[in-house]
């Protein structure tokens, strides 16, 4: 079932971001570029978040992390996506599909390799494909063998999160799958656990892999909890990547 999203919503064009008090977020290339409000100081570090998405809600997960880095004062995310793979046949035949994929090509731009060496750590959202990320994102990581053998991602930061289209659509298989190559990568996996009482009382997307959202409900879109859950992610990816690179 295809992800849900308000993709004609002027705040989700604009990308915006709850941010902390006194700091307001812009697209800028894709990257959150972050204004202080009258306080001094810059912001150096940025963590990627790359993430698929077919109909939005994946989309809202990675919004959510972004919105959590900002809280770590000096962190900003950089948010991209992957080349898509899925025919345009396909995505032209679903309404859902078709706007947001016109969405995200305007405003959110192709995930490079540079993007992964200029980052100090990664945050990597996938709608569920039998247990794996999408074969889009699964291609981009492929590619990742230079960066690779000169071991230039060993020792940042990373974790991920993914949405199903049901309650039992192997979220937590898909996290651990997702974390494997990034292992290989060198990367060092920072989960979710049970840093947020949402996690052992929600009743739908949630784990201590990492965030993860059940968009084949009823009301089709992420619940508070799950957002709620991929904002406490985020905030602690960049705690972490803050503590590692200062």
């Amino acid at each position: 079932m295809p992800e849900n999203s308000r993709v004609n919503d002027p705040t989700d064009r604009q990308l915006g971001l709850r941010t902390p008090e006194g700091v307001y977020a812009t697209r800028d290339m894709g990257t959150f570029r972050l204004r202080q409000m009258g306080q001094k100081g810059a912001f150096r570090l940025e963590i990627l978040v790359l993430f698929d998405s077919k109909g939005g809600n994946t989309y809202a997960l990675a919004k959510a992390v972004a919105e959590g880095i900002v809280e770590v004062d000096g962190m900003q995310p950089r948010m991209r996506r992957p080349k898509e793979t899925t025919p345009m046949e396909v995505i032209r035949a679903d309404k859902t599909w078709s706007e947001f994929y016109d969405f995200k090509t305007a405003e959110i731009p192709e995930v490079k390799l540079d993007d992964l060496a200029e980052t100090e750590g990664l945050a990597l959202g996938s709608p569920t494909r039998f247990g794996n990320m999408t074969p889009a994102l699964g291609n981009f990581i492929e590619g990742t063998g230079a960066l690779w053998q000169r071991g230039a991602l060993v020792g940042k930061v990373a974790g991920v999160f993914c949405s199903t289209g049901t309650l039992h659509g192997a979220n937590e298989l898909t996290l651990i799958t997702m974390s494997i190559p990034l292992i290989h990568l060198g990367y060092i996996i920072v989960p979710l656990g049970y840093t947020d009482r949402g996690v052992t009382e929600t009743t739908r997307g949630g784990t201590p892999y990492g965030p993860t959202s059940v968009s084949g409900l009823p009301d089709e879109s992420a619940a508070d909890v799950e957002l709620r859950l991929c904002r406490v992610f985020g905030k602690r990816l960049a705690e972490i990547t803050k503590k590692l690179r200062s």
